[in-house]
C-alpha cells in the first residue's frame, strides 16, 4: 500500500491536493493504517474489545474507529514499560549513543513519510495542511534530532567535597514514565514528550488525546521500524477519565508529564499525591497578554498579535488572548487588527491558501460560540466574526471584540479559540499589573521600540515565556513552561531534560597512606 514520501517537490504536493483524497466518510479510508494500541513492540485490541470514533473537524464525519483503552490496558502496558526498564534488559545495556542513533533514525522516518503524516494530521486535527506539513512535521522532525544528540552527552560530574573522598554525580532515568498529550499539536507534543524521555534512558506509556489518536499510532510504527527494543515505548488511545487516570494512579508509574487544562492538572497532582508521589510536570493554560506601546512599529504589532491569536484557531495554550494597545494608538490598531480578522483565510484545511481551519470537536465549538455570547452580554464591542463559517464541519469565524474589560468572563477565561479581546491602557506600570493579575503565567508579548522599557516588561512580566516584537517563537533548544497555574516544570532545551533524571551523588572514601 502506498506510503507518501517526503521528498516529493512542491508541484507534486500541488498535483496530489488538486484532487480529492479526503472526502466524507462513514467508514475507516483504507490509508489509516493503524487503529490498535501499540504495547510491546505489536497492535493489540483493546482488552474490553471497545473502541470510539475519531472525526474529521472539517465535515463531523468518522474518518474510523480507534481501540478504547482502559485501566487493564493500562496494567499491561505498564507491566511492559516496566520489564523493559529492567536491569540488564536491552534498553538499559544500551550504550548511550545508540540511544541517540534511534531518535535520528526515527526522525528520518519521520520525513521520509512528512507527506502522509501531515494529511493524517490535517484529517484527524482539522488545521490546514500547509501548517501541518511546514511547522508540526518540521518541528517534530527537529525535537528527535536535537534530543538525539542530547542522548551521550546528559552526565554528571565531579564534586570537589571537604575531606578525602572522590565524589561524583550520575544522571540516571527516572524509569516508567506515564506521559498523557493534548489534541491541538499532537505530533510535536509527543515528540516533546518522548524524546527527552527517551534520549535519558526511560520507557514510556503514553496516552494520547482521544480526538486525535492517528498520527501519533503511526508514529508508533515507525518506533518500531527504527528498531527501539519491545516495550520501550507503548501508545494507548482513550479516554482521561478511564485510561489517563490509570496511568496517574498507577503504582509503577514513576513519573507523569501532563500537557492540558489546568482542572484536570490538578486533578494529576491529587493522584501523586494519593498513590507513589510520583514526580509530575504539568504544561497548562494560559491567558497571556500581548502588549503594545505606542511607539511600537504598528504594521508588525498588528500583524504579529494576529497570529498571536488566531495560529492554530486559537487553540494553543500560549496565544496572545489579551491584547493591550496604548490608548494613543488604540483606535488605529483595532482597525487595522478587524480588518486582518476578516481576511483571514478560512475554508478546507486540504486547500493549500487555507489559514484557518474548523475547531477541533462539536464540544469545543460550542464552548466557544458560549464565550462569545457572554462577551457580548458583558458589553464587549463585537468588531467581527462571533458565528459560525459554513454549514457543516466545526468552523468559527475569526472574531475580535473591543472596549473589553478585566472583569469580564472573556478576558479571565481560558477560551482556546479564535477569539481576540483588545483592551486599552495609559500607563506602563497599570499594563504591567493588569497583566499579571491572572491566575495563570505561561507567556507574553511585549511591542515597542524602545529597548528600555522592552526590558522592564521582561523581568517584570511573572509568565515563562517572553516574547519581543514578535511572538510564539519556540525552538527545541528554548525550555518552554509557565509560573502560577500553567503548570510546573519546563520541556524543550537542556533543562527538559532535568525531569527525566534522577540525581545520583556517590562518595567514594580515598584510604590515607600511614606516615
Amino acid at each position: 500500500m502506498l506510503r507518501f514520501q517526503a521528498h516529493c517537490h512542491a508541484s507534486a504536493l500541488r498535483n496530489l491536493l488538486s484532487y480529492s483524497t479526503v472526502t466524507k466518510v462513514e467508514k475507516p479510508l483504507e490509508k489509516v493504517y493503524y487503529t490498535k494500541l501499540f504495547i510491546n513492540n505489536e497492535w493489540h485490541n483493546a482488552v474490553s474489545g471497545k473502541t470510539f470514533p475519531t472525526v474529521d473537524p472539517s465535515t463531523g464525519t468518522i474518518i474510523t474507529q480507534v481501540a478504547e483503552a482502559d485501566k487493564a490496558d493500562v496494567d499491561l502496558a505498564v507491566e511492559t514499560a516496566k520489564r523493559a526498564f529492567k536491569l540488564g534488559s536491552p534498553w538499559r545495556c544500551m550504550d548511550a549513543s545508540q540511544r541517540g542513533q534511534l531518535l535520528s533514525r526515527l526522525a528520518d522516518l519521520i520525513e521520509r513519510d512528512r507527506v502522509y503524516l501531515a494529511s493524517l494530521e490535517t484529517l484527524d486535527n482539522g488545521k490546514p495542511f500547509s501548517t501541518s506539513y511546514n511547522m508540526d512535521v518540521g518541528e517534530t522532525i527537529k525535537v528527535y534530532r536535537y534530543f538525539a544528540g542530547f542522548a551521550d552527552k546528559w552526565h554528571g560530574k565531579t564534586i570537589p567535597m571537604d575531606g578525602n573522598y572522590f565524589c561524583y554525580t550520575r544522571h540516571e532515568p527516572v524509569g516508567v514514565c506515564g506521559q498523557i498529550i493534548p489534541w491541538n499539536f499532537p505530533l510535536v507534543m509527543q515528540s516533546w514528550k518522548l524524546a527527552p524521555a527517551l534520549a535519558t534512558g526511560n520507557t514510556v506509556v503514553m496516552k494520547v488525546a482521544e480526538q486525535t489518536p492517528l498520527s501519533a499510532l503511526y508514529i508508533a510504527s515507525l518506533i518500531k521500524e527504527a528498531g527501539f527494543p519491545p516495550g520501550v515505548v507503548n501508545i494507548l488511545t482513550g479516554y482521561g477519565p478511564t485510561a489517563g487516570a490509570a496511568i496517574t494512579r498507577h503504582m509503577d508509574v514513576d513519573k507523569v508529564a501532563f500537557t492540558g487544562s489546568t482542572r484536570v492538572g490538578r486533578l494529576i497532582q491529587q493522584a501523586s499525591g494519593e498513590s507513589n508521589l510520583k514526580r509530575v510536570t504539568l504544561e497548562l493554560g494560559g491567558k497571556s497578554p500581548c502588549i503594545v506601546l505606542e511607539d511600537a512599529d504598528l504594521d508588525q504589532a498588528v500583524k504579529q498579535c494576529h497570529e498571536a491569536l488566531f495560529f492554530n484557531m486559537g487553540q494553543c495554550c500560549s496565544a496572545g488572548s489579551r491584547t493591550y494597545v496604548a490608548e494613543s494608538i488604540y483606535n488605529e490598531f483595532l482597525e487595522r487588527t478587524v480588518e486582518k480578522a476578516k481576511a483571514r483565510r478560512v475554508g478546507d484545511p486540504f486547500h493549500l491558501e487555507t489559514e484557518h481551519g474548523p475547531q477541533i470537536d462539536q464540544k469545543h465549538f460550542n464552548n466557544i460560540l458560549d464565550h462569545i455570547q457572554s462577551g457580548k452580554k458583558e458589553g464587549a464591542k463585537l468588531m467581527c466574526g462571533g458565528e459560525r463559517y459554513g454549514d457543516e464541519g466545526f468552523f468559527i469565524k475569526p472574531t475580535v471584540f473591543a472596549d473589553v474589560q478585566d472583569n469580564m468572563r472573556i478576558a479571565k477565561e481560558e477560551i482556546f479559540g479564535p477569539v481576540q479581546s483588545v483592551f486599552k491602557f495609559r500607563k506602563i506600570e497599570e499594563v504591567i499589573e493588569r497583566a499579571n493579575n491572572s491566575k495563570y503565567g505561561l507567556a507574553a508579548g511585549i511591542f515597542t521600540r524602545d529597548l528600555d522599557k522592552a526590558m522592564q516588561f521582561t523581568q517584570a512580566l511573572q509568565v515563562g515565556s517572553v516574547w519581543v516584537n514578535t511572538y510564539n517563537i519556540v525552538g527545541c533548544q528554548t525550555p518552554f513552561g509557565g509560573y502560577k497555574e500553567s503548570g510546573n516544570g519546563r520541556e524543550l532545551g537542556e533543562d527538559g531534560l532535568k525531569a527525566y533524571t534522577e540525581v545520583k551523588c556517590v562518595r567514594i572514601k580515598i584510604p590515607q597512606k600511614n606516615s
